[in-house]
């Protein structure tokens, strides 16, 4: 279960704010972007009935249910959720001190190293042209990566790969020789060029 804790202050509180929603059955739903990074950001939003994912940890509070995103759940140890009045009537604060922790070290299985480096550095760099990578197998220290969305079919896919990619996890994981693409880019429907 998760190590997260939700005072009863902001429990209240987000209680207080759901009733407002006027949707049977709203819960939260708590999320790290980029965990494990220097940028990640502790979020929690609105979550409608459905619109929770099935991998979600469930959370059943008092009075509304928090689902707590699968992903950043490992960093989440040790959050708190609190809610406390000040002068401007009241804030809710969310600390997460291990949101910006990798959750990796050199003993790690080396498919959990690259999964990690691949989530948090190379896969945001890639979304801003609506692509992503996807780790498939390693084979005698060969990675072996798939490109989905607009790196399918684009032409600088294999420059990303050599230059950005490859770099980057040689960089950060010893004992790798190189970087494969499973991808057939000759497939140009979503291409980002």
């Amino acid at each position: 279960m998760s190590n997260i804790t939700i005072t009863d202050a902001a429990q209240d509180y987000l209680a207080d704010l759901l009733s407002k929603q006027n949707t049977t059955g709203i819960g939260i739903r708590i999320f790290i972007t980029e965990p494990g990074t220097p940028r990640a950001e502790t979020c929690i939003a609105y979550c409608k009935p459905g619109e929770e994912k099935p991998e979600d940890s469930v959370l059943g509070l008092k009075s509304f249910t928090a689902y707590i995103d699968a992903a950043s759940e490992p960093f989440m140890g040790d959050a708190v959720v609190d809610y406390a009045n000040d002068r401007m009537g009241g804030q809710l604060t969310i600390k997460a001190p291990n949101a910006k922790v990798p959750m990796v070290n050199e003993d790690s299985p080396i498919s959990e190293q690259i999964n990690y480096y691949l989530q948090t550095e190379i896969n945001p760099g890639l979304a801003s042209h609506g692509g992503q990578v996807s780790f498939v197998d390693i084979d005698e220290g060969i990675v072996i990566l798939r490109f989905g969305g607009g790196c399918q079919g684009c032409g600088q896919a294999d420059v990303t790969l050599k230059e950005g990619i490859e770099k980057t996890l040689l960089e950060r994981i010893p004992g790798l020789k190189g970087v494969r693409d499973v991808t057939d880019h000759s497939n140009r429907e979503n291409a980002y060029y």
